[in-house]
């Protein structure tokens, strides 16, 4: 079944429309393959938060023995990765270096592994009434879905980073495989080893990875509403235009300006304010610009934590223009 599908917001870049449409696809080969499958909860776009870092699951699987997370990466040319585990993938022509997705997704699954573990006492229940469950003998897995016309160079890859590797329109039968569901009947006769879920326990996990998703959403608009700075005098003033904010906005993603890539960009702070670094082309992109709801352009940037904020005091908004995902150990 379905437990979460990703909310897609317009997107006007090429790179942009790109991975949506890449994490549409799979979505779809995940909805079509699972949708009423009792036994497999699928959930698309999953914030987590865990021991003060965040991590955005493109999609995760929890099936009856185990938990496998699914990275999206759009990649219409062809990929390689050397024996180093070291990614390149061509794009019009030219070849450049990109992070590992494998290795994204593994950090991915340290931290969700470490968030359930932690809260495997609320989460599951007793095994024959006496010893606690965990999580931490369960089955786990990550693949990387790329697009189904990229090109991929197997034969100079590792052969577990190529068994992770998976284009999108074989996902669903790379998952069936990989969970081996068993139907009713066969599992009678079928002696298994793996630890299960019991449908209470899937139940109930996946109830507990839709509130965190929520708390954390919520969490990110309340943090970035506290970032408008107010003096006394003005309070009354900014009372209406704080409480016209407070549904959820996109988060909106800064693009190099000299490639245009919205990826590979890591925050940094200069002689003339907070801009980002592109890991591609190494050119270097203001965060601040005009006030979007006034046209200030005495609005300024503000840090909190790893997320950086456009506020304008003339309207009293504050936005997320970006967000540092930061490296997990």
């Amino acid at each position: 079944m379905i437990a979460k599908e990703k909310a897609f917001t317009p997107k006007h870049h090429p790179i942009s429309k790109a991975g949506d449409k890449q994490e549409s696809d799979v979505a779809f080969y995940l909805r079509r393959a699972f949708k009423d499958h009792p036994q497999v909860y699928v959930f698309n776009d999953l914030n987590i938060s865990h021991n003060d870092e965040h991590a955005q699951i493109d999609h995760l699987v929890v099936y009856k023995y185990g938990l496998i997370l699914i990275e999206s990466k759009s990649i219409t040319g062809e990929v390689h990765v050397n024996k180093h585990q070291e990614w390149s993938r061509s794009y019009r022509g030219k070849w450049q270096g990109m992070p590992s997705p494998i290795q994204q997704v593994e950090l991915q699954k340290a931290l969700l592994k470490s968030l359930l573990q932690e809260n495997r006492k609320s989460i599951l229940g007793k095994l024959l009434g006496i010893k606690g469950q965990t999580f931490t003998y369960r089955c786990w897995d990550t693949l990387c879905a790329v697009s189904s016309n990229a090109i991929i160079d197997r034969d100079s890859m590792q052969n577990k980073v190529s068994k992770q590797l998976v284009k999108s329109e074989f996902l669903a039968d790379k998952l069936t495989k990989m969970m081996n569901l068993k139907n009713v009947v066969t599992q009678t006769l079928t002696f298994d080893t793996r630890p299960d879920f019991t449908p209470a326990e899937l139940a109930s996990i996946s109830t507990f990875l839709l509130e965190h998703d929520v708390k954390y959403q919520a969490s990110s608009i309340e943090k970035t509403q506290n970032r408008v700075e107010t003096k006394p005098a003005q309070v009354e003033t900014f009372t209406k235009p704080i409480e016209a904010h407070t549904k959820p906005k996109p988060l909106k993603k800064l693009a190099c300006r000299k490639c245009g890539i919205d990826e590979q960009l890591t925050a940094m702070n200069g002689k003339y304010g907070y801009y980002v670094k592109c890991g591609s082309c190494n050119g270097n992109t203001p965060m601040k610009s005009p006030c979007p709801s006034c046209n200030s352009t005495e609005a300024k940037v503000r840090k909190r934590g790893n997320q950086y904020s456009l506020v304008c005091e003339e309207c009293c908004i504050a936005e997320v223009v970006y967000m540092a995902v930061p490296e997990l150990v």
